[in-house]
């Protein structure tokens, strides 16, 4: 668990908190998503899902939530999915987002993400904003992309390798086969294949 300026962060934990998630996804995006939705990714990713609170979380409400999953895409490349990005519009304008986005990012890096994507409305210009800022770039315009009608860009972010993948010497510091963070997870998850979902099924389940 990390907090920065009283907001604490924490990795989804369970079923607990799905009803919690579900509330603040539903009340904050425009897409419409069903319960199975949430467990595709949650059951199978749950270290890349964080939550955010605005004091203890045993205490209080989430006010933000990032759910997200990581694959192998078309068998090529270790592709990272953020598939919802949620801040309660009280407590936005905070780093909230964004720290949720890091969090998410550097849990993506230990599994060995390459590239991490998600789309966001064309016109929602405040997370255009948030994700350029973090590096992503537009990939391309996908024209009625939501069911509201409207488009999206679908956004890339490039993950070079860390410079501990690359390090041959590595015998001598002890510390470096060490974690590099403290952070509660489960076994080593890695890129897999998920079945019955098809490698395109990110162009239909999103919704920021």
């Amino acid at each position: 668990m990390s907090s920065n300026s009283q907001i604490f962060y924490r990795q989804y934990t369970g079923e607990s908190d799905l009803p919690r998630i579900m509330a603040l996804v539903q009340s904050e995006l425009s897409e419409p998503y069903v319960i199975y939705t949430f467990r595709y990714f949650l059951h199978q990713w749950p270290h890349l899902s964080f939550l955010a609170y605005p004091s203890d979380p045993d205490n209080s409400d989430p006010i933000g939530v990032i759910v997200c999953k990581q694959s192998m895409h078309r068998n090529r490349s270790n592709r990272g999915y953020i598939a919802m990005l949620s801040v309660d519009k009280n407590w936005r304008k905070r780093g909230i987002a964004s720290a949720l986005v890091r969090n998410s990012i550097d849990a993506m890096k230990e599994d060995g993400v390459e590239e991490i994507v998600l789309e966001t409305e064309f016109d929602n210009l405040a997370a255009l904003s948030l994700y350029e800022s973090l590096g992503f770039i537009r990939e391309k315009r996908l024209y009625r992309f939501y069911l509201n009608g409207k488009d999206a860009f679908r956004l890339v972010l490039a993950v070079p390798p860390s410079d501990s993948d690359d390090s041959s010497d590595t015998s001598s510091d002890p510390s470096s086969s060490l974690p590099r963070s403290s952070t509660l997870r489960c076994p080593p998850y890695r890129a897999i294949n998920v079945i019955p979902y098809s490698d395109d099924e990110d162009d239909y389940i999103s919704g920021r």
